[in-house]
């Protein structure tokens, strides 16, 4: 088994965890997984999902800035069909949608990192 394989289904089982509905960033996914992972890997990582690997939620891996990098409207739709709303640049409302990562037992049982936490919450306006 190769690094960059043995890499790329790190990356695949914590995309696996990303529920229904929730939305998370390449870059942190490469810092669940760690180890000198980075976005762009996991990008090619994606990019390179081998058929036996097709229930992977791929659509919901995101850029930074809530945008789709793919091209078409699948992604879009699939995250549609689940829930999630864009704002009217056409991103992801990160505050709402974005997954604060895999809980402290599930990293530490399968060897990953959590994420920080995030101080981003939705505000809502009172008017």
């Amino acid at each position: 088994m190769s690094a960059s394989y043995a890499l790329y289904e790190q990356i695949y089982a914590v995309v696996e965890q990303i529920p229904r509905g929730m939305v998370a960033t390449y870059g942190d996914i490469a810092a669940i997984v760690g180890g000198g992972c980075d976005a762009r890997t996991v990008g090619f990582a994606l990019n390179e999902t081998p058929a036996a690997q097709a229930h992977l939620p791929w659509q919901r891996v995101i850029n930074r800035q809530g945008g789709i990098s793919t091209r078409g409207l699948a992604q879009r739709q699939l995250l549609e069909d689940e829930g999630v709303a864009f704002d009217a640049q056409d991103r992801v409302i990160m505050a709402r949608f974005r997954w604060p990562g895999p809980s402290a037992e599930w990293a530490a049982a399968h060897g990953f990192n959590t994420l920080p936490p995030r101080d981003d919450a939705e505000q809502l306006s009172l008017f």
